[in-house]
């Protein structure tokens, strides 16, 4: 049997190497268009930096390496032009010497990944990039050490549009960051951005927000991207990373069946339109774990494991690939931002009757030293109390809750059921009751009816009723140092002595620092035939999120707040 394989790095090498362990005598050909077969893709923004300072260091795999262990022949600047399913061959152009040929297959797997996103206002220019492939971010290091290189703008606030202004930045650049919505990191909702925003302020990178690019424009000096509300910026080089999408023009000229923003449909079995062709990876339309609906996920997990899948059923193995609920996590700076299954803006958007609990637990036990918050954020069906999604920002243990979480998940656990996980505990790792247990507390005591909460949205009309009582139940201290507009203060401790001070005929809405002090005060209230609420998240994100609000777009040229 011989199968040829279209693109390497996660799908496609996968593939092989399964293939190779499952069948000692297949015949196994890869084609790769860029000059590495390999590689660690998510790893090339960090090269930028000189965090990973050697390029070899992203080489996953060699040619000579690939066929040595698995006697697979891996041929890069390879590109494959055409599919004739009929025939069962690729035409196939060496892009060293232009020589043209056609391989036979008996299985063939496409595996060529997504490509950038090019908008209307791209132009061809030297300093003009995007960051795909390994030859990608060797040209990008070469020019930011070699040319006089003291500004970046990045156009887009995605994955790698963050990584690449963090490490830009951490090699010494000023860097600028457009975002053509309110808030960066679409996997995030507006108010966990909050957080990543504060971050990247902090460290320096200036943000554009709600920012629309309109054209750029070289000069000998530099770049200018001009926005569509007529402002401009200038710096040295720009990054486009609005986006990518699937490569698919060797699939739609072989005719096979598109899908989702054109990707490649394919069955469980990673199986396309065509006999004998499979395809994996981040041009293929998967079913989304949690919504079920077609969907494209551009992540290396999926990728390897659909790589995986297709290698088994070619083999003889039944596998099938159950679907991708987008677990990620990115670094920013030092703070950890990860994320699962869908959150509130597409619950939303699709439909559910959602509950969501906010808490800000400690990383670890609080009496030993080093503990850091970190916010939670965990989305729930009402009726079924099935897990929609989680997002968590902090900085540590954040991946091991959302890979937890993300868990629960594929198992179909509930809400209130991740009370009962039973997780490992010692100080410097957790504490006797992980934050992930406390989101189970949460929802079982919300599905009890012991607790009704508020969130950030509400409180402008609150503010506006006469049959409220906004409560801020931290200590004096703590309300003279920062608080909301229109709170009291009744510390928590003060609470039973002074509960008569407060009107049993309007409804209270308490507010804490992180959640745990306003759930004590509403029981007591609720206890004593008050109607109260408990704001999800604490004072902790709701300045955070003020403080966003009122953050302006950056003016220019001073680059300052205004």
């Amino acid at each position: 049997m011989k199968i040829v394989i279209v693109g390497g790095v996660a799908g496609g090498a996968t593939a092989g190497a399964r293939i190779r362990r499952l069948n000692e005598n297949a015949e196994i050909v890869i084609f790769e268009r860029s000059g590495y077969i390999s590689y660690a893709n998510c790893g090339l923004p960090y090269y930028l930096s000189g965090v990973i300072d050697e390029k070899e260091d992203l080489t996953l795999q060699t040619p000579e390496g690939f066929y040595a262990r698995y006697g697979i022949v891996a041929k890069i600047h390879h590109e494959v032009t055409d599919i004739d399913s009929k025939k069962k061959t690729v035409s196939v152009v060496d892009l060293e010497t232009g020589k043209k040929f056609e391989e036979a297959y008996d299985k063939l797997i496409l595996s060529p990944g997504a490509k950038p996103v090019l908008p209307d206002f791209y132009i061809k220019d030297e300093r003009v990039f995007t960051l795909r492939t390994v030859e990608d971010t060797l040209k990008i290091r070469s020019h930011v050490r070699s040319a006089a290189v003291k500004s970046a703008i990045v156009i887009g606030g995605g994955f790698i549009g963050l990584e690449t202004a963090e490490n830009l930045k951490e090699a010494g650049l000023d860097v600028t960051v457009v975002q053509r919505g309110e808030h960066l990191l679409g996997i995030a909702d507006k108010d966990i951005a909050a957080f990543i925003h504060a971050t990247l302020r902090s460290n320096g990178v200036r943000l554009l927000l709600n920012s629309d690019t309109k054209k750029i424009t070289p000069s000998a000096d530099g770049m200018r991207v001009e926005l569509s509300d007529g402002k401009t910026i200038d710096g040295d080089m720009i990054l486009l990373a609005i986006g990518v999408t699937p490569e698919n023009e060797l699939a739609k000229k072989a005719g096979l069946e598109l899908g989702v923003k054109g990707a490649v449909k394919v069955n469980a079995k990673m199986q396309t339109s065509a006999p004998d062709i499979y395809a994996v990876g981040d041009a293929v339309e998967v079913k989304h774990f949690v919504t079920e609906q077609n969907s494209v996920i551009a992540l290396a997990g999926p990728a390897n494991k659909q790589g995986r899948i297709a290698a088994d059923n070619i083999c003889g193995i039944d596998s099938e690939y159950e679907g991708s609920q987008g677990s990620s996590v990115i670094k920013i700076f030092d703070q950890t931002v990860a994320a699962t299954g869908i959150n509130e803006t597409q619950a939303k958007a699709l439909g559910y009757s959602y509950e969501k609990i906010i808490l800000s637990p400690a990383s670890h036990a609080g009496y030993y030293p080093g503990g850091k918050i970190m916010t939670i954020k965990l989305l729930y069906e009402k009726i079924t109390r099935k897990i929609l999604g989680a997002q968590i920002v902090g900085y540590d243990g954040v991946d091991k809750r959302i890979d937890v979480i993300a868990t629960a998940i594929r198992a179909g656990m509930k809400a209130d059921e991740l009370k009962d996980l039973d997780l490992a505990y010692a100080p410097p790792y957790s504490s006797a009751k992980d934050p992930v247990n406390m989101a189970g507390f949460i929802a079982e005591n919300i599905e009890n009816g012991l607790i009704k909460q508020f969130y950030y949205e509400d409180i402008p009309a609150l503010k506006n009723r006469n049959d409220v009582i906004l409560l801020d139940a931290r200590t004096a201290y703590e309300y003279a140092n920062g608080h909301a507009n229109g709170f009291i203060n009744i510390p928590l401790d003060d609470l039973r002595k002074r509960i008569s001070e407060l009107d049993k005929s309007k409804k209270i809405y308490v507010m804490c620092q992180s959640g745990l002090r306003s759930y004590l005060a509403s029981r007591i209230l609720m206890q004593n035939g008050f109607d109260a609420y408990n704001f999800a998240g604490g004072f902790r994100l709701y300045r955070m999120i003020a403080k966003e609000e009122l953050t302006a777009k950056e003016c220019y040229p001073c680059g300052k707040d205004k």
